[in-house]
């Protein structure tokens, strides 16, 4: 028994074939081309992504020697907030999809800002007015592409976050659909009623009539046949925002659960159950994902250098020649000798959001070494992901029960119990690299009753040893006001 999970990112489409006790068995990559036709703007080719969906799957099914008879579902997860507007009718994108970077929407949100409109858009969505979000781009193709406004209030246009566009061509036009995690990335969804806001949709003069159904997660949406290169009819079920997605993968199934990915940047979410809670500043509000049994609602908060720090260290400073000799160089000094790293490189993210303070290396002195330096570039990581947590902690007034975590820097022991430290809470690393296309993959399961209850994934939880504080509280807080004393003085605060 197997589901195809098919990973839609950002660069690349890959299909991950996935068996029944949720172990990877193979998987194919397919890059696609990033068009950049200004400064600031971002692109993507729709019908290019839907064509390497098709030779990735392919590929995968002829390389492991299975047949299409063996698979029992297709799964999708997608990167998050780029949209797609296409005719209903020829099936045809009237413009490149617009990727989530993408700042061409920036004149458009700026025109529309007031206290009143932000407020409506927080209020109903949990998310800022930004041209990050999809509402914005999707009225950027209405108002610049000829025709397209006249074509969208006459009904014949369609758009879609990237999961709706596959969807919607594998099932030849038969199914406009979405879920509810990529609905609340859009800036469209109100998170209340769990339907589209009218209302905002008004705001970004978006008529709703382009909008997808919004489905469940863990039911089947529909069937398909590859365009005919499959021998039999696949259910469509296991749809989710790559994020999200991850976060199901880690179990993180109980409020005050949460996850973070280490990666150039890193994204920690966590659960906060299966209410709404107050906006948090900093953060933005979103839901999990929408199951038959529960919708779930998460915080999310990003931060924009994290593994972007030790790359650094590498190839500008030179003090490293590779990320992996970053964990020897840290347990070569007891600690960093007062030394704090601020990584704002381009500024600093959630919790500060100061675009204008510059990275500062604080502290030192005629003692200090590179291995003081690349430690506290290390702790840095810590200290930048403990702001988001303790963040989330204190606005959803849910305490972190452990934090589970992915991405290739988890592999540094020394980081994971510096984390653990800070935190003053476990540590639990993912040993699973494909967690997104897993944790769609296990939604998709459930929908075919691959699995029958979510409590059977249990067994099949993949992690490395966990981490659990070894310093004292008081060791804690010295460090960590240390940190929060060093950003002061790079924000000039």
């Amino acid at each position: 028994m197997y589901i195809l999970s098919v990973d839609q990112s950002t660069s690349s489409t890959k299909a991950v074939l996935i068996d029944d006790t949720c172990r990877v068995q193979g998987r194919v990559n397919k890059d696609h081309t990033q068009y950049y036709p200004t400064p600031g703007w971002v692109e993507h080719d729709p019908e290019e992504i839907f064509q390497n969906l098709l030779d990735a799957t392919s590929t995968l099914i002829q390389t492991k020697e299975i047949k299409w008879e063996d698979i029992d579902a297709l799964s999708i997860t997608n990167q998050r907030e780029t949209v797609v507007v296409w005719d209903k009718t020829t099936g045809k994108p009237v413009y490149n999809a617009i990727v989530w970077q993408c700042a061409r929407a920036k004149e458009i949100c700026d025109n529309l800002d007031c206290e009143e409109t932000r407020d409506a858009v927080r209020s109903s969505t949990g998310l800022m007015l930004s041209p990050y979000f999809s509402a914005a781009k999707i009225t950027w193709v209405l108002d610049n592409v000829d025709g397209a406004r006249a074509k969208a209030e006459k009904g014949d246009l369609l758009a879609g976050t990237m999961e709706s566009w596959l969807v919607w061509k594998l099932t030849n036009g038969k199914v406009h659909a979405t879920d509810y995690s990529n609905a609340s990335r859009t800036s469209l969804l109100n998170l209340s009623t769990l339907d589209w806001d009218t209302d905002i949709c008004k705001i970004f003069n978006v008529p709703t009539s382009m909008l997808a159904e919004i489905k469940y997660s863990d039911v089947i949406w529909g069937e398909t046949d590859f365009n005919g290169i499959s021998t039999k009819q696949i259910p469509i079920a296991g749809i989710l925002g790559d994020s999200h997605a991850a976060l199901y993968a880690q179990q993180c199934f109980e409020p005050g659960m949460a996850k973070s990915t280490y990666g150039t940047g890193s994204s920690i979410m966590m659960n906060v159950g299966m209410s709404r809670v107050k906006d948090v500043e900093g953060l933005v509000s979103s839901i999990g994902w929408g199951t038959q049994n529960e919708v779930a609602y998460v915080l999310e908060g990003n931060i924009n250098c994290t593994g972007a720090t030790i790359k650094w260290l590498v190839d500008n400073m030179q003090i490293l020649s590779s990320p992996a000799e970053a964990e020897a160089h840290a347990n070569k000094v007891p600690d960093t000798g007062g030394v704090y790293l601020v990584p704002a490189f381009s500024g600093l993210s959630a919790p500060y959001w100061d675009t204008d303070v510059r990275a500062m290396i604080d502290g030192m002195s005629f003692s200090t070494t590179r291995s003081h330096i690349i430690r506290a570039g290390l702790e840095a990581i810590v200290y930048q992901i403990t702001d988001i947590v303790e963040l989330m902690t204190a606005g959803a007034g849910i305490h972190l029960s452990y934090l589970r975590t992915d991405g290739g820097p988890t592999k540094n022991k020394f980081l994971m119990q510096f984390q653990s430290d800070i935190l003053s809470s476990t540590v639990v690393p993912a040993l699973t690299e494909e967690l997104s296309a897993l944790g769609v993959a296990m939604l998709g399961g459930l929908a075919v009753g691959i699995w029958k209850e979510r409590s059977e994934f249990d067994k099949f939880f993949n992690a490395n040893d966990c981490f659990t504080p070894s310093i004292s509280g008081e060791e804690r807080e010295k460090l960590y006001n240390g940190w929060k004393s060093a950003v002061a003085k790079a924000r000039k605060k």
